[in-house]
């Protein structure tokens, strides 16, 4: 038995099947986020980062070339405002631990970082960096490479073993079998560079950037990389921030050809 429908009901039988086709594509459209709801506050992918005064902890190695990249960052971002709080990384490490009130982290060495994994965001290597000695300016001990650093005579200043570089120090001087008897150990590696600027030590280990911001007072003795160590410096979000996004948008912007460009001048390595 054949049944033959009017036009108006044949009218309101394909009006429920264009809307039955269409509720699929709506749902496939909101899975991918384009409802502007899901995934909120989560990414960052516009051309300028959401306004906040952002607290950045990093490493003191990174002094000179953060407030560099603070102001570009600034400047690309108006409204925006990064402060930056420098310490050796095992003091920023208890900062976080604490409850310190910031935004991002940047460490020395990925294993301070490791060390946070429930208080951090994932960590992306922005940079890497290696050891030199610093000597008096004109190098007056004449001192040529790792082992002349064993003379008894000559006050070497290293920075603690809790400190990345203090770390990275120690390796290198125990593979190469040599032994070092420092007059101090310092909290951070902008205070080994201090001692030896003051003439307060004869020579110590510091990361290449470093010596390089004080040409005038200290001479850089290269390492080869056959006996020396790189540092990793890996950057990552605070659970506990006020900014997230921001702070998400911040650590971005350090792989960008901008920062990496300001890291690299100041003579940082590619990650």
């Amino acid at each position: 038995m054949s049944l033959t429908l009017g036009p108006t009901k044949r009218r309101t039988a394909a009006a429920v099947l264009t809307a039955a086709l269409l509720v699929p594509l709506a749902a496939c459209g909101n899975d991918d986020g384009n409802d502007g709801k899901k995934d909120s506050g989560k990414k960052f992918s516009g051309s300028a980062a959401p306004k906040a005064d952002l607290t950045v902890l990093a490493a003191s190695s990174l002094t000179d070339v953060f407030k560099t990249a603070g102001a570009a960052y600034e400047k690309k971002n108006p409204g925006t405002k990064v402060n930056f709080s420098f310490a050796g990384s095992q003091e920023l490490a208890a900062q976080v631990k604490q409850g310190a009130p910031a935004d991002a982290l940047v460490t020395a060495d990925t294993k301070t970082m490791d060390g946070l994994k429930s208080d951090t965001g994932s960590p992306s290597v922005i940079a890497k960096n290696r050891l030199v000695i610093a000597a008096g300016e004109g190098n007056p001990k004449k001192i040529d490479a790792l082992k002349d650093l064993s003379d008894s005579k000559l006050k070497v200043v290293l920075a603690a073993p809790e400190v990345p570089v203090g770390r990275y120090s120690e390796q290198i001087l125990d593979a190469q079998k040599i032994d070092v008897k420092p007059v101090s150990q310092e909290p951070n590696v902008r205070a080994v560079l201090s001692k030896v600027e003051l003439g307060e030590a004869d020579a110590g280990l510091v990361y290449k950037t470093d010596a390089a911001t004080s040409p005038k007072k200290v001479d850089a003795i290269k390492i080869p990389d056959a006996e020396n160590a790189i540092a990793s410096y890996p950057a990552a979000t605070l659970k506990t921030s006020k900014h997230g996004e921001a702070a998400a948008a911040f650590v971005k912007w350090l792989a960008t050809p901008e920062a990496q460009k300001i890291l690299q001048d100041a003579g940082f390595e590619k990650p």
